[in-house]
């Protein structure tokens, strides 16, 4: 499923974010930066033990030796992967969603598009972020998401977005989310 938004294209698929030939992919990271599950440790493995060292030093270098925070971002070498950037979030666990969860993911979202453009990407793809073991409903990501990355396109000349979608169910929660954000 594909839209434009002003000269921006979005658009939902299913498949591995560690194949995107993209500018930039997005990792759903941990707070430490040194990998763990699900798209985290994908991206780490297929990224190569380069990866893993970098992170160790923008840990040392920009976060004082602190965790990146949950909703921030920050922009690494792609090494080994077809893309030449990635940018790591931290996505919030969904803990009942009494803790401001859907604002940090609309953070995490709008932080990583911000640095995108201030690398000079032209093209960035997003997996679902925090909807695996951190718990985040699906049909209230998918909205958050997309609502926040076509408000971003609306006043940005960007480029292409994709949201790389793990299963189809999950692609079927997005482009539900999407038609109701673009009506």
């Amino acid at each position: 499923m594909k839209t434009k938004i002003n000269r921006n294209t979005l658009e939902l698929m299913t498949g591995d974010i560690t194949k995107q030939k993209t500018d930039a992919i997005v990792n759903a990271a941990n707070g430490t930066l040194m990998g763990g599950g699900g798209v985290d440790g994908a991206i780490h493995r297929a990224a190569g033990k380069d990866l893993l060292e970098e992170c160790k030093q923008v840990r040392q270098e920009q976060l004082n030796g602190d965790k990146l925070q949950t909703g921030n971002a920050v922009i690494t070498a792609g090494y080994n992967l077809p893309t030449k950037h990635v940018i790591h979030t931290v996505g919030p666990v969904w803990n009942k969603g009494n803790q401001n969860q859907e604002e940090l993911l609309t953070n995490c979202y709008r932080h990583s598009l911000e640095l995108a453009a201030e690398n000079d990407v032209a093209s960035i793809a997003f997996p679902s972020i925090s909807t695996g073991v951190y718990s985040f409903p699906i049909d209230l990501a998918a909205k958050t998401a997309l609502q926040t990355i076509t408000d971003f396109l609306k006043n940005h000349d960007f480029g292409n977005v994709w949201m790389v979608l793990f299963s189809e169910k999950d692609y079927e929660a997005y482009a539900a989310a999407l038609n109701e954000v673009t009506a």
